[in-house]
């Protein structure tokens, strides 16, 4: 009896330091990714501020007929 609850003791200690693990895995993944989107932000400055003037003459010239 003694041994059962011993083994069921180092199990629960594995299957909590296998948790403890994986969501310092899952911190340091959210770290990296929070990090490569702003990476991404700073270095496109044509998203940050939109040009005032239209690109080409895409929608200028709109034909309907009825």
């Amino acid at each position: 009896m003694t041994q059962s609850v011993g083994s069921a003791a180092v199990s629960q200690s594995y299957e909590l330091l296998g948790a403890s693990l994986a969501k310092t895995q899952q911190k340091q993944e959210g770290r990296q990714t929070m990090q490569l989107l702003e990476s991404a932000v700073n270095s496109s400055p044509a998203l940050q501020s939109p040009s005032p003037v239209p690109v080409g003459n895409l929608g200028q010239n709109i034909d309907i007929k009825v």
